[in-house]
């Protein structure tokens, strides 16, 4: 069990009020999903121009937002921002003691965050003759997302729910690739994920915990438990048009394929 926090903001100018709220924000949604996973924190900031600045640390998320390297990192938020990944974790496989280990993950071009267990990874990464960067399963993700080159069309995650497919565990989990530096990739398997739309900032809202965005914004706003086995790409540019709906979808069958 892990927890994910996240932001994915249209990039344009804010006021100082607003980038000290989405801020303060993100950091109450990373320490509400402690709980989740209590052993390593991190978080990485991505730019619309394909630019990265990661942080990350085997600590509680209490005790990492408490530090000098998170509280600069969080304050170059700014009018080029277009997504934040932040990952609270219970180690399954790879000790958190080694970074390389703790999320959110690098492979090639493709940065993320994952919540489950996948249990084939060492038999994929021997099937592919993949070169692992980490110990922990959830490279394999990554691993298999990186072959795919971004494309404007549904052919895009046509090939991601296939090659995907071949993944045998549970992965709920968001990735960003430095190849199409406005997007986000989502998908939620059977883990927790929650969304939340906020029209002021023209931005989404990302949580494991559906309570914590329920408390942060009542009943009276619209909170989404995303839908299971489905991938959803959502752009940074096309937040003010489209709000919650995601740019693309795809269906991802519900048994894994054959090795």
């Amino acid at each position: 069990m892990c927890g994910i926090a996240a932001l994915l903001l249209h990039p344009q100018e804010r006021s100082s009020r607003q980038w000290h709220e989405i801020a303060t924000l993100f950091t109450r949604n990373l320490i509400h999903n402690e709980v989740r996973g209590p052993v390593a924190t991190g978080f990485a900031l991505l730019q619309w121009d394909g630019q990265i600045a990661v942080h990350k640390m085997p600590l509680s998320a209490t005790q990492f937002v408490r530090t000098a390297e998170y509280r600069a990192l969080l304050a170059r938020m700014d009018a080029r921002t277009t997504i934040v990944l932040g990952h609270t974790r219970l180690p399954t496989k790879g000790d958190p003691l080694d970074n390389a280990n703790n999320h959110p993950l690098h492979v090639g071009p493709v940065w993320g965050v994952h919540n489950g267990h996948i249990h084939n990874d060492d038999e994929l990464f021997a099937r592919y003759g993949y070169t692992r960067q980490a110990e922990v399963d959830s490279e394999i993700i990554f691993q298999l997302l990186a072959e795919i080159t971004p494309m404007p069309d549904d052919t895009y995650l046509q090939s991601i729910a296939q090659r995907l497919q071949l993944l045998n565990g549970d992965f709920t989990f968001l990735a960003w690739d430095r190849r199409a530096p406005t997007r986000l990739l989502v998908f939620r398997q059977n883990n927790p994920l929650c969304v939340h739309w906020h029209a002021e900032w023209n931005a989404l809202i990302f949580s494991s915990s559906y309570v914590f965005l329920r408390q942060t914004f009542g009943y009276s706003v619209r909170t989404e438990v995303l839908p299971r086995y489905r991938f959803l790409l959502f752009d940074a540019l096309a937040l003010p048009q489209n709000g919650l709906r995601p740019i693309a979808v795809q269906s991802l069958p519900q048994s894994p394929a054959p090795l």
